[in-house]
């Protein structure tokens, strides 16, 4: 049994991001470039977009904290043990008796990008249920961060709205990464639907080109003008588009403009999103004014980027999420 952290309190507190959704073993192939029958073996990696944000926060110095469910069974107490093992508080995770721990299995193409083989039927992520929230610890939130694949099922999906809601109402800041993982929707329009449900109630949303082009059925992504007349909407604070190694985009209610990547060689693009996410979300916690300056958003947008592009550089996600005193090394050698 693996031992659940409390909640720390003072300062850090007031400065938490809650990171809520799933987390699940990635196995990889041992060998890059094949497809996932051709690879002769896989090593296992955690993973799980919400979780790799918590620890990416708590790699830079952040005070981060995961609620999500994970099966009673080794790789769900493994799971819990890596998030401790990284200072991401643990207590709001839960472990379910009847369902097994998520699996993925994801190919590296020769470029480093990825194809996904899901195991989830149903998982435990799927099946945390409200009244097994750490309400306690979502209302110490300043910033509730969250995606899309938590709003695919019941329990599930009645639950995030229910946590949505409760943080809301705390104060927090919404941080929506929508993460599109079309192959575990029931349909292209179930996912546009579901992903669009929430989207009036985020203060913050990222988004990637190709999730632009899907949510808007097919218009250009580089488009301000599809961005800001179909995307943004009144209460949105920032909008934030990846592009991956070509940087970021961002939009406000006052300002918009492009922040360039910074150049790496790329082994392995799992997580670089996510480190991105928690590059800017670990700045915006202690920082609430950072959508009203423009300077200051472009700075940390730049440490954001050099987060994400650190992390294509090794394998995996959790273990490749730079330290803050890593992202300043590498941007002053790049500087």
């Amino acid at each position: 049994m693996v031992e659940l952290e409390s909640p720390t309190s003072g300062e850090a507190m007031r400065s938490l991001v809650v990171c809520f959704g799933e987390m699940l073993i990635d196995f990889v192939p041992s060998v890059s470039g094949v497809s996932l029958a051709e690879a002769p073996a896989f090593e296992k990696a955690p993973g799980g977009a919400p979780a790799n944000v918590a620890v990416g926060i708590s790699r830079l110095g952040g005070s981060s904290a995961f609620i999500g469910k994970v099966g009673d069974d080794e790789f769900g107490y493994m799971l819990a043990d890596i998030l401790k093992k990284n200072n991401v508080n643990n207590s709001g995770m839960r472990f379910d008796h009847k369902a097994r721990t998520a699996l993925a299995f994801v190919s590296l193409k020769s470029d480093g990008e990825r194809e996904f083989l899901f195991f989830r039927n149903p998982s435990a992520d799927m099946l945390l249920h409200e009244s097994e929230l750490d309400v306690d610890l979502i209302k110490q939130a300043r910033i509730f961060h969250f995606g899309s694949i938590s709003l695919i099922e019941e329990p599930c999906k009645s639950t995030h709205i229910a946590a949505m809601a409760i943080a809301k109402k705390s104060g927090s800041i919404l941080s929506y990464d929508v993460n599109l993982r079309l192959p575990l929707w029931p349909s292209p329009d179930a996912a546009r639907e579901g992903i669009m449900s929430i989207w009036d109630q985020a203060d913050v949303i990222k988004v990637s080109e190709d999730e632009i082009t899907f949510l808007t059925g097919g218009d250009d992504p580089y488009d301000d003008n599809v961005v800001l007349k179909k995307l943004f909407h009144p209460k949105l604070k920032l909008f934030l588009v990846s592009e991956g190694a070509q940087g970021c985009r961002y939009y406000t209610k006052q300002f918009k403009g492009r922040v360039p990547g910074v150049k790496v060689k790329s082994i392995d693009t799992t997580g670089a999103g996510d480190a991105f996410v928690g590059g800017i979300l670990s700045i915006l916690a202690s920082n609430k004014d950072l959508y009203n300056d423009e300077a200051q958003l472009r700075e940390a947008l730049h440490f954001a980027n050099a987060c994400g592009a650190l992390v294509v550089t090794k394998k995996g996600a959790i273990p490749a999420m730079p330290t803050k005193e890593e992202v300043y090394r590498f941007l002053k050698q790049e500087g």
